[in-house]
């Protein structure tokens, strides 16, 4: 073979993004607006938010309050924390308030939504319901002036919001085939047993990108690569994400022992009783499944170089009710996994930030990182070509 054939066989490396879109306020603004204000997004966990009519959480979704809240009917419906009015916040937190602040009336209490301004109030499905001395008044429709609503669909126990609903694909298009990879996993039956919340100085694409190679495992997670030594075999190349990752002879679950007294999910097949299986749906959410855990990752970016991660432990109920059930083998191994993360996300988010940095390389064992590179550039790639 000549050695220009030779050349051209070899897998060859890949330019990343260039590093300004990974640092800049105006290319994060067009991330927001035309992919997380478009997207599914999830939002955490169903059983967070009991199952009581009139039940609710005030969330921070992209800087935008949203009320997530159960119906008369007990099903989820959310809307932006903004009265059809004069726009003045529906409910207030009292933490965010601050000691001292006045009371106000509103807020949400006997099967309505009511403004503390001038008391407009609608039910629990977002329709207005009341508004002081506006009988009679020409042209008043209040049918026009229901709640400002947010797309809410549930898949696998996970909670999904919609900030633009009127333009929103079906959620199972936006899963794609990750149900029917994880099919036999009981995800929507499974129940937080720990929860860890991380800051991360680093932008959320980093975070992505991180999570989608192995090639940083060896010199990253040394204990990690102990239970799963093909993590570190080769580079990380040629993982079959598929079929699942094995475990070092004896180990079958993400702990320093690689065994845990936990049974397996018994509805998983022999393979994924002993290997390991991982997912990432964009633009917020990473799954790690072991036999006897699901590690979730729900990011939150709050600007270029800001994410907050939502770290849940999701295990079976059967196990959580045993006495002495104590998820510390493996939240402990994941803190340990997860800290290493963040602090090379953060070292990269800091290295890419040198004047002379343009822009990064894909090696080819981190061939899935160029999905995160086509999927910001289809969506937002003519908005910040000269960022």
């Amino acid at each position: 073979m000549s050695a220009t054939h030779e050349s051209a066989a070899r897998p060859a490396l890949e330019p990343a993004l260039p590093s300004s879109w990974y640092r800049s306020e105006r290319v994060w603004a067009a991330e927001k607006e035309r992919i997380f204000c478009r997207e599914w997004l999830c939002a955490g966990r169903e059983e967070q938010l009991p199952r009581e009519p009139g039940a609710f959480r005030l969330l921070d979704i992209l800087g935008e309050s949203i009320i997530l809240i159960r119906n008369r009917e007990r099903e989820l419906r959310a809307f932006y924390n903004t009265c059809r009015h004069r726009g003045s916040r529906l409910c207030r937190d009292p933490a965010a308030a601050g000691a001292g602040a006045p009371h106000l009336a509103g807020g949400i209490r006997g099967g309505r939504i009511t403004c503390p301004y001038h008391q407009w109030s609608y039910d629990l499905d977002g329709r207005l319901v009341g508004a002081p001395h506006m009988a009679g008044v020409a042209g008043f429709d209040k049918a026009q002036f229901g709640l400002y609503p947010v797309g809410v669909a549930l898949w696998g126990g996970f909670i999904f919001l919609n900030l633009t609903p009127a333009s929103a694909v079906p959620l199972q298009r936006q899963l794609g085939s990750i149900p029917e990879r994880v099919t036999r996993y009981p995800l929507a039956e499974l129940r937080i047993g720990h929860s860890i919340r991380y800051e991360v100085a680093a932008n959320w694409k980093v975070l992505c990108e991180n999570y989608n190679e192995c090639y940083h495992c060896a010199g990253v997670h040394p204990e990690l690569c102990e239970v799963v030594p093909a993590f570190r075999e080769r580079g990380g190349a040629g993982l079959d994400w598929l079929a699942g990752i094995p475990h070092r002879a004896g180990a079958y679950t993400f702990t320093s022992s690689g065994t845990t007294r936990r049974r397996p999910f018994p509805t998983l097949n022999e393979e994924e009783q002993v290997r390991h299986k991982g997912e990432l749906l964009y633009p917020n959410l990473f799954l790690s499944l072991a036999c006897d855990h699901v590690a979730v990752f729900v990011l939150r970016p709050h600007g270029a170089a800001a994410t907050t991660i939502d770290c849940h432990f999701l295990f079976e109920p059967y196990e959580i009710e045993q006495p002495g059930f104590d998820p510390l083998d493996t939240v402990e191994f994941w803190d340990l996994v997860n800290r290493q993360d963040w602090a090379i996300c953060e070292a990269v988010q800091q290295g890419i930030s040198a004047r002379v940095h343009e822009r990064g390389y894909y090696a080819p064992m981190e061939d899935y990182n160029l999905d995160i590179r086509r999927y910001v550039l289809e969506r937002v790639g003519d908005a910040v070509d000269d960022a």
